[in-house]
């Protein structure tokens, strides 16, 4: 004997959670492209050119972020430079070097922040597109399932008998 399943509801359902994901996908691309683009020009505003004697990057715009870590970069050269090599909590409390030790670290700190943020950003946007995927997939397949003829599984008792 064989019983008839239909997978209306199961497709029905895949179907509707593959929308959710593609709209979930073009919602998180969003998302990390205006993120990337907001820091972008908060970075560009401020006018900042990478130093001239950067590892790379020389003489560019800071508004990316290769061109944030190799200023960042620098700013640690040139405030290591200034402090004979000493950091700010390695330089004594009323060292006037001090100040400049901790400013560095906290421009050095708002570049790598950016840094971070365009990471952030591109990963949102990657798993975006890895959810929008996912989302057609589960609507291809939503569609394609049509009802199943499935057999009835059988059941069977054996014994077993040992000899004495």
């Amino acid at each position: 004997m064989t019983t008839t399943r239909t997978a209306g509801g199961t497709s029905r359902l895949a179907r509707t959670v593959g929308i959710l994901a593609i709209v979930a996908g073009f919602v998180m691309i969003g998302a990390g492209a205006a993120t990337w683009a907001t820091v972008s020009s908060q970075l560009s505003a401020q006018d900042i050119t990478v130093s001239e004697d950067a590892a790379f990057l020389a003489g560019d715009t800071v508004d990316g972020p290769f061109s944030a870590y190799a200023q960042a970069q620098v700013i640690d050269k040139h405030a290591l430079e200034a402090t004979g090599g000493q950091t700010y909590a390695q330089l004594e409390q009323d060292d006037p070097l001090r100040d400049t030790a901790m400013n560095a670290s906290f421009l050095r700190a708002s570049l790598f922040t950016s840094v971070v943020a365009y990471g952030v950003s591109a990963l949102v946007m990657g798993l975006g597109v890895l959810v929008g995927l996912m989302g057609a997939s589960l609507r291809s397949l939503g569609a394609a399932t049509p009802a199943v003829a499935a057999p009835r599984p059988a059941t069977t008792r054996t014994h077993l008998t040992t000899a004495a």
